[in-house]
């Protein structure tokens, strides 16, 4: 394990216990934005909610946190911009998962879920689900957040506060700009001037992991399988994107002319540009609420 070993016991659970640190502090996530395949949508969101959102992440050590989101038809059709390198098309994606792992433990998590993925669950065909493309899927770094207003609220609590809506953008440096002058504008700047005033309650931003050799594995396992490539970033440009993750405390529709300006505020800074933006609301666990909303004519 990477965190700091106490030889206590040789049982793997008291080695869990004891390895340190574990203060209650986000250090990482799993952001995965999914596309079940047309007809498959209502079994997809049954075999997720039911038995993939527990036993693929929330039962490993280090997950303190996880919530899933959708974005029905109407939602899909607010994003931008149309030919975003993300989602191709820019509507695919219409479910999103969000998990928290404790700061400290990012190594230890990812191997965790990699391994119980390709051992524990993808051998036994009731626990994978081969319908269904990864459109945005990562293992990220938490790098920064910023709350509108001065305390309780915290980054470790955004999973479970009951917001009404999620707005994620994805942005790279702008051609010729350095990755830190765009995280320190946003930071500094950007993400600040959007949250004074507005019913955005915290922003929060994540670097992507480029996929491990494990995860290479378990990606060509699942193409070999299902015959479905999964439609993600190359590892070089994995490097220099950056997730933001914005918290909202209204519907999203009700601020998307705010956001809708995101792309040309961050093109005329100079310091970026954006690839990605989608507005989500929360799924309801235990029913099928907005399953049927996912597709238009």
């Amino acid at each position: 394990m990477a965190g700091q070993q106490l030889d206590h016991a040789s049982d793997a659970y008291d080695q869990i216990a004891h390895d340190l640190p574990n203060e209650t502090r986000l250090g990482s996530a799993l952001i995965t934005m999914v596309e079940p395949h047309p007809g498959h949508e209502r079994a997809y969101n049954r075999w997720y909610e039911d038995d993939h959102f527990y036993a693929g992440v929330m039962v490993g050590p280090w997950t303190f946190a996880g919530r899933r989101w959708v974005a029905t038809r109407d939602l899909q059709m607010l994003r931008y911009p149309e030919d975003s390198p993300i989602a191709r098309p820019v509507t695919a994606g219409c479910y999103l998962s969000l998990f928290w792992f404790t700061a400290g433990h990012h190594d230890d998590a990812v191997r965790w879920g990699l391994l119980t993925q390709r051992d524990g669950l993808r051998p036994f065909p009731s626990r994978g689900f081969d319908e269904r493309t990864h459109i945005f899927t990562a293992f990220s770094r938490f790098e920064f957040g910023r709350v509108r207003d001065e305390g309780p609220m915290r980054p470790e609590h955004a999973l479970d506060h009951p917001f009404r809506g999620l707005v994620v953008e994805v942005v790279e440096p702008a051609p010729g700009a350095e990755r830190p002058v765009l995280m320190r504008w946003l930071q500094e700047e950007f993400i600040p001037t959007q949250l004074a005033g507005s019913p955005v309650a915290q922003c929060l931003a994540f670097s992507p992991d480029p996929p491990t050799e494990l995860a290479g594995e378990i990606t060509r396992r699942i193409v070999a399988e299902s015959g479905v490539a999964p439609s993600q970033p190359s590892d070089d440009q994995h490097r220099q994107l950056l997730t933001l993750l914005w918290f909202l405390q209204v519907d999203p529709r009700e601020w998307w002319s705010v956001f809708g300006r995101h792309g040309t505020i961050i093109e005329s800074s100079g310091a970026g540009r954006l690839l990605f933006a989608g507005p989500f609301i929360p799924t309801v666990p235990g029913t099928e609420l907005y399953v049927d909303e996912l597709r238009g004519p």
